[in-house]
This record gives structure tokens, sequence and C-alpha cells, in this order.
């Protein structure tokens, strides 16, 4: 593609590249290289008064977006949802909205999350309808995430993810639950000197014992098969009460309850 490209060429060009990337087994660095040939065309081309090239662009954004997703280039997703944003909360260009648009705002909204930008998260939540806030399950789910951690409960974090409204929103659960582990690692190694396997699996919310051991291989815990026990690294803090404590025996009683639930 040479030149300032028609609209027909861009939409032929972005159907190849949906249609690789839609593939059951996508060629990643394909779908990269066309990705970068639509963005040079976009650049080329002149769409700021022309409808369907408009369109184009915004599927074009969209799909990059997607494929960010997919092979885990945060910031790659974040560029794309900055160059959405023109699309989903300014003047649209007049277009209808968009099919996945909410799906990908509440992805971003998860990204926030995971990356603690409490902020951000509420000033999107601010551009975004009130109706869409209330109802909208792609919108709602990172919404009651939100008041979740705020909360605190870090069981109703867990149990999110088994209610995402699409799989792609596990690739910012995972990140975000593994942060969650981490502080609460933290917190346990002032308040115990040691735990229990089945107790450490249910607090940190392993589902496999093999995931908890590998866990604490990373965090150079001691472990004991014979006596089935974790024990943290003796610190000057867990020798005496740690205010943590407390947060821990919440959070111990509600991995035992939901494991009992389930």
């Amino acid at each position: 593609m040479t030149g300032v490209p028609s609209a027909q060429e861009l939409s032929g060009l972005y159907d190849r590249t949906r249609a690789e990337l839609d593939s059951p087994k996508p060629n990643h660095n394909a779908v990269k290289t066309q990705l970068s040939q639509l963005k040079i065309a976009l650049h080329n081309a002149q769409v700021e008064l022309d409808p369907r090239f408009q369109l184009t662009k915004r599927s074009i954004l969209e799909m990059g977006a997607e494929f960010s997703i997919k092979t885990g280039d945060i910031a790659a997703f974040e560029r794309y949802i900055a160059q959405l944003e023109v699309f989903y909360y300014d003047h649209k260009h007049g277009l209808a909205d968009s099919k996945v648009m909410y799906p990908l705002v509440g992805l971003n909204l998860l990204r926030l999350l995971s990356e603690n930008l409490i902020a951000d998260f509420h000033t999107t939540l601010e551009r975004i309808d009130l109706a869409q806030l209330q109802s909208n399950p792609y919108i709602v789910h990172p919404v009651k995430l939100e008041q979740a951690l705020m909360e605190g409960s870090y069981k109703k974090v867990w149990q999110a993810r088994a209610e995402v409204p699409t799989p792609e929103y596990l690739f910012f659960m995972d990140i975000l639950m593994a942060t969650i582990r981490n502080e609460v690692a933290s917190c346990a190694e002032k308040s115990y000197s040691s735990l229990p396997f089945d107790d450490a699996k249910s607090v940190l919310f392993f589902t496999s014992m093999d995931e908890l051991l590998r866990f604490a291989q990373e965090r150079r815990w001691a472990v004991s098969p014979s006596e089935k026990r974790i024990t943290f690294p003796s610190t000057a803090e867990n020798t005496r009460m740690f205010q943590g404590e407390t947060i821990m025996k919440q959070t111990l009683a509600y991995a035992r309850e939901l494991e009992r639930i389930v």
C-alpha cells in the first residue's frame, strides 16, 4: 500500500488482519506486522472528514487493543485506549457506539485497579453514562471489584475472578490477584511464625498445593513436607504483636469459609 490509501484499501487490510487474529491459531508476528502497516496507512490517510475512514480507524484501534491483551502488552493496550477515548467519550465523529466499547472500557478499568491507579479509575467512571454504570456487566464487574478492594474483602475479589463477563478480563484479574497474594504474604510473614499447608493455600487463594509450594519457593519460605507446614523467615517484627494480625485472622477465616462453600 503506497501513497494515500483509499477507504477500500484500508478496509481490505483491516479485514485481512482481523481474519488472521480471529483464526484458530493466529500468527501473532503477522498480526503485529499488519497492525504496523495499518497505523502507517492511518497516518497517511485523510481521515478527519470521512466517516468511513473514522469507522475503520476506530475498528483498527480496537483490534490493536484486543491484540495487546492477547500478547500481554499492557503499555500498548494503554496507548490504544488513549486513542480510542476520542471515539468513546468526546465527539465520536458521528459514529454509533461500538459493540466492543464497554468490554474495552471495562478492561481498562481493571488495568487501572491492577496498577492501583484509583484516582484515574474514578475519573474514567465519571465519563461513563450512569445507566451503563448500573447495568452494563462489563462495567459493573470492575466497579464491584473496586468496592471489594476498598473494603479489604479479598474473598470477594477472588470470587469475582469466576464471574468475569469475558475471558479477556482474566488477564488483569490474575495480575490483581498476584498483587493481593504478595500483600497477604507480607502480612502473614509479620503476623505468624508458620502456617499449615492448607491454611496457607486458602489464605493465599491458591487452587492447588503445587501453586503454593512454587510461591513458597519464590519467597524463600521454609517448607516441611513431613509437618505439612510453612515457616516464615524470622524477623524482629513477627516476634511481637503485629497490627496486621487481626486482618490476617479475618482473611484466614474468610478463606476457610470459602473452602467450605466450594
